[in-house]
């Protein structure tokens, strides 16, 4: 098992879903816009220093609490229920996951628990675990 808490000013709300496309010569080529590049290359920095010595394979349960700063009106542990919504934030996090070795492919991932709070304490609160 592999838990530890991702300390952040403020959460990242782009998507994996924000890429772009551009014609080029009649043919469409996908690109990450800049500050999708620059949250895909914080996360790995983040990851790299808790990745596990050798890639995890088999059936996985990834758990995540995304603790996004308080607003007016809220309260610490608050569950959020305004976007960016929870499918959208997990799979750049996955992504990032398998490119720093967290696992062999995100397809191990078997279970996901994925949670968002208001909080005091922002961040991204990740457990790792083995399901056999």
């Amino acid at each position: 098992m592999i838990e530890f808490f991702l300390p952040m000013k403020k959460i990242p709300t782009i998507t994996h879903q924000q890429k772009k496309v551009r014609v080029v010569k009649g043919r469409p080529q996908f690109y990450e816009p800049d500050e999708l590049k620059a949250t895909r290359a914080q996360f790995v920095d983040m990851l790299a220093s808790h990745r596990p010595d050798k890639p995890m394979d088999g059936p996985l349960r990834l758990t995540t609490k995304w603790i996004f700063p308080r607003v007016r009106g809220t309260y610490d542990g608050q569950p959020k229920h305004t976007k960016p919504d929870t499918d959208n934030l997990i799979k750049l996090l996955k992504d990032c996951m398998e490119r720093t070795g967290y696992y062999v492919n995100d397809s191990r991932v078997a279970s996901e628990i994925t949670e968002k709070f208001w909080g005091d304490t922002v961040g991204i609160y990740v457990r790792l675990e083995e399901l056999v």
